[in-house]
């Protein structure tokens, strides 16, 4: 008798639409706790960090303007204190929910494959906080920029709570930004996407990229654009060039499987059933 082949094929379970709803209700559950959790180190640091923030309004002193953040009711001081430690606590857990994102998107995977959450989280994580860090230095730039619009001899009074949201919402969608090309990775590793069909529409992605940065930044603002444009590109074609490589690698290995499947005489479709006696 021929020997019997091994399947090159892996088999994944299908979900229904209800498993996937209380899949999904768990991980965020799970996230909203680690979540939770640094807030306490968010409220510890908040004073420090909304220092940081504030600082390219202070930096507006220096040219001569009357620069002023204001609260302008009796809770906005106290509003703006848990924004701050929700968005500290958000940076702190994202570990957490980062591989939450994974555990979901890549569920039913051999036991090598699930060791890409392990190169996700560990590449992830790092190009999140560096977004936030890009996010960070190209903002007293965009502050700069957007007081130029006003007489200098009139005062630039600042709403706490305007202000703090422009800036969480700067900082995380920049950080966001730099996670997406290895979210590509990702699903080219889990056979979603080819690298060549990645790489094919480098055009749009380039575009998508532009308008990204365009969005986040004041459009008059060409610098700080430039800034966040080429990092998340330059990502981007990373993250192709590895995808490329992974494909090559697999086909590589499945042609050499496939090749000892037909050696093995599993293939052989004209041997009959006497001969294989």
């Amino acid at each position: 008798m021929a020997k019997e082949a091994k399947n090159p094929q892996r088999k994944i379970g299908r979900m229904s639409l209800g498993a996937h709803l209380v899949e999904l209700r768990n991980r965020l559950i799970i996230s909203a706790i680690a979540i939770a959790v640094g807030l306490v180190a968010g409220w510890i640091f908040s004073d420090w960090v909304w220092m940081m923030l504030r600082k390219p309004i202070e930096d507006l002193k220096v040219d001569g303007r009357t620069a002023l953040i204001q609260y302008t009711d009796v809770t906005s001081g106290f509003d703006t204190k848990v924004q701050i430690a929700l968005f500290i606590a958000v940076i702190i857990a994202s570990p957490v929910w980062l591989y939450q994102v994974w555990a979901f998107l890549a569920p039913g995977l051999t036991r090598r494959e699930k060791f890409y959450g392990v190169g996700f989280l560990g590449t992830a994580v790092p190009l999140f906080l560096a977004g936030i860090y890009a996010g960070w230095m190209v903002l007293p730039n965009i502050v700069r920029l957007m007081s130029t619009f006003q007489p200098t001899e009139d005062a630039f009074f600042i709403n706490a709570r305007t202000y703090l949201e422009f800036t969480v919402k700067l900082l995380l969608a920049v950080g966001v930004g730099f996670v997406m090309p290895v979210l590509l990775v990702l699903l080219n590793f889990l056979g979603v996407v080819r690298g060549k069909s990645i790489l094919k529409s480098w055009r749009i992605a380039v575009l998508i990229i532009i308008l990204f940065a365009a969005i986040t930044t004041p459009a008059a603002d060409l610098m700080s654009m430039f800034l966040l444009a080429v990092p998340i590109t330059v990502l981007f074609f990373l993250a192709t060039g590895v995808a490329i490589l992974h494909d090559r690698r697999v086909d590589k290995r499945r042609a050499k499987e496939f090749a000892e499947y037909d050696l093995d005489g599993v293939g052989d479709v004209s041997e009959t059933p006497e001969e294989s006696k």
